[in-house]
């Protein structure tokens, strides 16, 4: 899943991809409270997984993002 949110934060929200490490918090990687929104609506767009941008926003690093999503998919 780290490598789908990298490819996503990557091509749609145009992070740099040695940026992106599961370490990463939102400032480290520049994502605004928008992107996060953005971020939010891409995933579940691509990967029809529904994760509020607050959830996004409660995550401190990328992470702890994939493991959120892991766990959205997981109820799928």
């Amino acid at each position: 899943m780290f490598e789908k949110l990298k490819e996503i934060l990557v091509n749609k929200l145009k992070v740099t991809p040695e940026q992106i490490t599961p370490e990463a918090t939102r400032e480290d990687i520049e994502l605004d409270s928008l992107a996060v929104v953005e971020l939010s609506l891409v995933l579940e767009t691509e990967l029809g997984v529904s994760v509020s941008d607050d959830e996004l926003l409660e995550a401190e690093t990328v992470g702890d993002m994939v493991a959120l999503i892991e766990q959205r998919s997981a109820r799928v």
